[in-house]
């Protein structure tokens, strides 16, 4: 099985650690590739940021079934281009986010994201909304960190990750925890461990290795998203984007 994971960004060096965490989950006949656009931002921390990403993201979708992939995962929280890339192929595309919050939503009564920079909170917040989650939703949180940040020492990250897991079980009523950045795979027992220490034992869910199992279900068993509910768009020429070409 081939997953094609679209890191929605330019910025190259995410990609070993990434493909290092998520093939660490996989199952061992399958292949994770990690691409990244072309043209758009180095980080998604803003609405800007996303709006930049999602024509090229698209593009890569439409590659990547081209190519034979089975599953696509777009590898952000602020799930970016979701819609339109469902509407562009027809193999299943994951989004971390959408698919963290529902996980979530069975584990517990009430969760919390946390993500990097305050300019993440309302897109989060807006799209976990939008998901049907107004009542399981406990709070957005962010730790202060850019993206780009991140993986220059995990340990300070933990800690910061720790310290607002605490605040949103004690000041918001979170018994689940989400990583809000899809580059903080691979710190969940860390973060779990640490809140045990203040005791909570509570579930930390981290998207990135969750879309990659829910990803490999779906394409096991044949499952992908309903063309009625993202039919392929309409064919015509748009203006700058001519190589498009999605049936």
């Amino acid at each position: 099985m081939r997953i094609v994971v679209i890191m929605p960004v330019v910025t190259r060096d995410l990609g070993p650690s990434v493909i290092r965490e998520l093939s660490a989950v996989a199952k061992a006949d399958d292949n994770v590739q990690v691409t990244f656009i072309d043209n758009g931002p180095p980080s998604i921390e803003c609405e800007f940021d996303e709006a930049l990403a999602v024509p090229d993201m698209i593009n890569k979708a439409i590659e990547a079934e081209r190519e034979g992939a089975d599953a696509i995962i777009i590898n952000c929280m602020q799930d970016p281009g979701l819609k339109a890339c469902r509407e562009a192929v027809s193999i299943p595309v994951v989004a971390p986010l959408e698919t963290a919050s529902h996980f979530a939503a069975s584990l517990g009564r009430k969760f919390s994201v946390i993500t990097t920079l305050s300019g993440s909170v309302p897109p989060i917040r807006d799209r976990c909304l939008m998901y049907g989650f107004r009542h399981s939703l406990a709070s957005v949180r962010a730790v202060g960190i850019p993206v780009l940040e991140l993986e220059k020492d995990m340990s300070t990250v933990i800690s910061a990750l720790v310290k607002q897991g605490q605040r949103a079980i004690e000041e918001d009523g979170a018994d689940v925890i989400v990583f809000g950045c899809t580059c903080m795979v691979g710190a969940a027992q860390a973060v779990e461990e640490g809140l045990r220490k203040k005791g909570y034992a509570v579930p930390v869910v981290d998207p990135s290795v969750l879309a990659v199992r829910v990803a490999e279900v779906l394409a096991d068993i044949g499952l992908s998203h309903s063309k009625r509910a993202y039919p392929y768009p309409p064919r015509k020429v748009i203006t700058g984007y001519e190589g498009f070409r999605t049936s």
